[in-house]
């Protein structure tokens, strides 16, 4: 399954702080669909994902009914982005 969408980098100041993207509910919704299939503990989604010129293998991550984009350091540095950033993001989930 191959997916394309936009939305803003955005900061979660946990225990173990990380940028994400929001995958909008519409894509959230198909991958719901393909997620009993692929989805390994916690509800991980594995996927490769691709932010202008890199790509990196990655898992999505439930959120509040909806899955996030957890976007690495050295994408963001690579790719010169920043918080509040929009962002196009292109995902393949790995069956």
């Amino acid at each position: 399954m191959d997916l394309r969408f936009t939305g803003e980098i955005w900061f979660w100041r946990g225990p173990a702080p990380w940028h994400f993207v929001t995958v909008p509910d519409e894509e959230c919704a198909a991958i719901e669909s393909a997620s009993s299939l692929v989805s390994y503990g916690w509800g991980m989604v594995p996927v490769t994902a691709r932010i202008g010129a890199t790509d990196w293998t990655t898992s999505l991550w439930p959120k509040d009914g909806r899955y996030i984009v957890p976007i690495k350091t050295a994408v963001r540095r690579g790719e010169k982005l920043e918080i509040g950033d929009t962002v196009t993001v292109h995902l393949t989930v790995d069956a």
